[in-house]
């Protein structure tokens, strides 16, 4: 039996009709329906109809996280002009998908609006060291202002960052040198005091070698003392009174003290009474010497007791 045309015309044109109701929507994406220029809904992932003629997807919005990048130049409190780079990552509210479609024809430049308003009430109360410093303080700020007005207006903020501040470049270049000389003087802090500490240890050393030396020098006269005092004992067992020992001692350190100059070819030299009695004019110097340094010390001790009787008196 033949198909009338008109019949199958119908069906054709019925079957594009029954199509045009139906439509998809993506994973994270939400499809506004209108009917008659009215909202009717909200239509989610997944395989969705319509009635055909009647209503029509007036638009579709993404439910993902979006992320604006907002640059303002604006001037510290310390007159210094910067740019600051802001980072708003917002998304749509799924229960307030109506507003989010209906209220804002361009929700970026509303965003951008806030961002400049809040960056530019913000930074002008601090220096621009404080900026760096405070940043998060900034980014706080401009989080709670949008938070206040976007929410009304279906949008949720996740966060706002501060990813960059640029400072003009000459001023960039004076900080790197106020640094730079800062580190400079803390290293000539550090190498002075490195100096110092060398300088201590090396009066500390040489001080303890002088003791040492010092030391070395009385201990050596000390047994020398006692050489000779053992060698005049010895002498006085055999008969020899002490002024003979005493010259006999000398001249022995004398002759070995030419025998040793003798020795080394690199000697200066130094000319020295070596006639037999010279030993015992030697020993008679020295001996006067002593005799006179103690009579001109008990002397010495007469006139300080003397002056103190006298003081006493008065």
């Amino acid at each position: 039996m033949p198909f009338d045309p008109i019949i199958m015309s119908l069906l054709v044109i019925g079957f594009f009709i029954l199509l045009s109701g139906i439509f998809t929507v993506k994973q994270q994406t939400a499809a506004v329906v209108e009917r008659f220029g009215r909202f009717q809904s909200v239509k989610r992932a997944g395989l969705q109809f319509k009635i055909p003629f009647l209503d029509r997807v007036a638009g579709r919005m993404t439910l993902r996280i979006q992320q604006l990048d907002v640059l303002v130049e604006t001037k510290t409190h310390d007159n210094v002009f910067v740019k600051l780079k802001v980072s708003v990552q917002y998304f749509i509210l799924p229960e307030k998908m109506y507003e989010a479609f209906y209220k804002l024809t361009n929700p970026h430049d509303q965003i951008t609006a806030y961002v400049f308003d809040t960056v530019r009430a913000e930074v002008p109360k601090m220096k621009l060291d404080d900026v760096f410093e405070r940043k998060d303080d900034i980014a706080l700020a401009i989080r709670r202002e949008l938070e206040q007005y976007m929410n009304e207006y279906g949008y949720g903020i996740v966060k706002a960052l501060v990813t960059d501040i640029d400072p003009d470049p000459q001023v960039k270049h004076a900080m790197n040198r106020i640094n730079a000389s800062e580190r400079e003087k803390l290293a000539a802090e550090y190498e002075a005091e490195a100096d110092r500490i060398r300088i201590v240890a090396k009066a500390k050393a040489e001080a303890e070698s002088k003791r040492l030396q010092g030391q070395g020098i009385a201990d050596q006269r000390r047994e020398i003392a006692r050489g000779l005092e053992e060698s005049v004992e010895v002498l006085n067992r055999v008969g020899i009174n002490s002024q003979e020992a005493s010259a006999l001692i000398v001249v022995s350190q004398h002759y070995d003290t030419l025998q040793s100059m003798g020795e080394n070819t690199n000697s200066n030299l130094i000319l020295l009474p070596n006639s037999p009695e010279a030993a015992s004019n030697m020993l008679a110097s020295m001996t006067s010497s002593f005799v006179a340094s103690q009579q001109m010390g008990e002397a010495m001790k007469t006139a300080a007791l003397q002056a103190g009787t006298k003081h006493a008196d008065r």
